[in-house]
C-alpha cells in the first residue's frame, strides 16, 4: 500500500443515520455486525489505492460510539481519503466527488444505514474532538394505548404511568458539571466527569411522538452507558417507586451503582451532533484533546 502524508489525503465528513436494532453497536467487533464494520467495508469497495488500484481500507472516526441497539438520527464521522482516489470519485458521470461517494455508498450499504451528506471537511475538523454537543432522545410509551407496533423498535413500552413533573424534579438534581461515576461503565484511564447541559422530560402534544414521554439529554460528551443509566435511575422515580432521597444517595456514589437498572437500548436515539463555526474548529479540537489527555 502507498505511504501517504497529510498533504496526500482529503478529509471527508459523512453525516448519516441508522436503525441500531440489528447492530452490535458502532465499533467494529470480530464476527459481529456493526455500523462501523458495514460502513468501512463499503468504503473499501469504493476507495482504491492510487498507485496499485487495489482496494484500500479507510478508517472512520465517529462523533460518538453508540451501544448495541441504540439508533442515530444524526451521526457524524470523518475519513481521510487519498487525494488521487478522491479526484477519481466522480467516475464517468458529471458530478462532484462528494455526490459520487454518497451515491456509491447508497448503492452498497444495507437499508438500515443511510448516508445523508458527504462533504470535504473544513480545516481543523475532527468528528470526535471538534464536537461541542451530543443530543439524545429517549422515548417511552407509558400507556398501552400508545403502543404502536410500527414504532416498537425505537420506543420503550413501559408498564407504569409516569409523572413528568416528578421526572423533571429528579432530573434537576443531576444536571451540571459533576462526576457521573455511578451512571457510567468504568474505562481505564477515562474520566467520568461530565457537564450535563440538559436532562428534561415532556409528554409530547403532537406530531410523530404524540402522547409519548420523551427525555432530551444534552452534553458535550457522555461516558459509556451514561444516558441509559440516567434514564434507568429516573424511571422508577417517575412512577413513584423511588424518591428523591434515593436518587441523591445513588448520585453521591463514587463507583457504578448496582441499584440502577440500565434502560433498554432501543428507546435511545442520537438526535444531533453539533460543531462550532469553521474558524473555531481547530481550537475546539485542541481544547478537547488537551482535556482528554490530562485525565
Amino acid at each position: 500500500m502507498t505511504e501517504l502524508v497529510p498533504s496526500d489525503v482529503v478529509r471527508v465528513r459523512l453525516d448519516f443515520s441508522y436503525d441500531g436494532t440489528d447492530f452490535s453497536g458502532w465499533a467494529t467487533q470480530p464476527s459481529l455486525r456493526t455500523v462501523q464494520g458495514e460502513m468501512e467495508a463499503a468504503l473499501a469497495r469504493i476507495i482504491r489505492d492510487p498507485a496499485t488500484g487495489e482496494s484500500m481500507p479507510v478508517r472512520l472516526t465517529v462523533a460518538g460510539r453508540t451501544d448495541a441497539g441504540v439508533h442515530a438520527r444524526h451521526q457524524v464521522a470523518h475519513a481521510d481519503i487519498p487525494a488521487a482516489s478522491w479526484s477519481r470519485m466522480p467516475g464517468r458521470c458529471v458530478r462532484t466527488p462528494e455526490v459520487g461517494l454518497r451515491e456509491r455508498l447508497d448503492g452498497i450499504l444495507p437499508d438500515d444505514i443511510t448516508v445523508r451528506t458527504v462533504a470535504i471537511a473544513p480545516v481543523g475538523f475532527d468528528a470526535r474532538f471538534a464536537a461541542t454537543e451530543r443530543r439524545y432522545a429517549y422515548r417511552v410509551a407509558d400507556d398501552s394505548a400508545l403502543r404502536d407496533p410500527l414504532t416498537r423498535r425505537h420506543v420503550l413500552w413501559h408498564d407504569a404511568a409516569l409523572d413528568v413533573d416528578a421526572l423533571n424534579r429528579s432530573s434537576a438534581l443531576l444536571t451540571g458539571l459533576r462526576d457521573f461515576a455511578p451512571f457510567c461503565r468504568a474505562r481505564e484511564g477515562a474520566t467520568t466527569i461530565r457537564d450535563l447541559k440538559e436532562l428534561s422530560w415532556e409528554r409530547v402534544a403532537s406530531g410523530a411522538d404524540a402522547g409519548l414521554v420523551v427525555a432530551t439529554v444534552r452534553a458535550d460528551a457522555f461516558c459509556h452507558s451514561m444516558v441509559r443509566s440516567l434514564v434507568g435511575a429516573l424511571l422508577p422515580v417517575g412512577q413513584g417507586r423511588r424518591d428523591l432521597a434515593w436518587l441523591e444517595s445513588v448520585a453521591a456514589g463514587t463507583e457504578r451503582s448496582q441499584a440502577i437498572a440500565v434502560a433498554p437500548a432501543h428507546g435511545l436515539t442520537l438526535e444531533r451532533v453539533s460543531y462550532p463555526a469553521d474558524d473555531e474548529l481547530a481550537s475546539r479540537t485542541e481544547l478537547t484533546r488537551a482535556r482528554r489527555s490530562s485525565v
